[in-house]
């Protein structure tokens, strides 16, 4: 079942959340695309997610999460303790995402935003969809 991150390519918050994301994704389960990105606008669109969405979005096979939910889903799947914050799961989602949401409106502040996405290096090239 393919696993896709959909992330925010020109913030440094969700930049850096994807290079966390790949150290510690030890069998290469998870490909990304940018928001920004054609690759992920097509699948905003094959999934109903409207295209001016800024959220974190993870893509599980034929489900679709977002924001606080995307954020554990993920963590479920990395190598290490990381896998045990996804027991977050059981606060209800609009509890949870009060907490992402106020990240999501303060990255930019906190964190600053890019011109464009960071390029992979080659070797993770291959898990970027165009």
């Amino acid at each position: 079942m393919e696993k896709i991150i959909l992330f925010d390519g020109e913030c440094n918050f969700c930049d850096r959340s994807v290079q966390f994301i790949l150290k510690r994704d030890d069998e290469a389960l998870f490909r990304f695309a940018s928001l920004q990105g054609d690759a992920g606008q097509k699948l905003l669109q094959q999934y109903d997610v409207p295209a001016d969405t800024d959220s974190f979005i993870f893509i599980d096979g034929n489900q679709c999460h977002d924001r606080s939910s995307a954020a554990l889903n993920v963590f479920r799947h990395l190598s290490g303790g990381w896998k045990l914050l996804y027991g977050l799961i059981i606060v209800p989602k609009p509890i949870r995402d009060v907490f992402y949401n106020i990240l999501a409106k303060n990255r930019y502040k906190w964190f600053g935003k890019k011109e464009s996405c960071t390029l992979p290096s080659p070797d993770t090239r291959k898990r970027f969809l165009d």
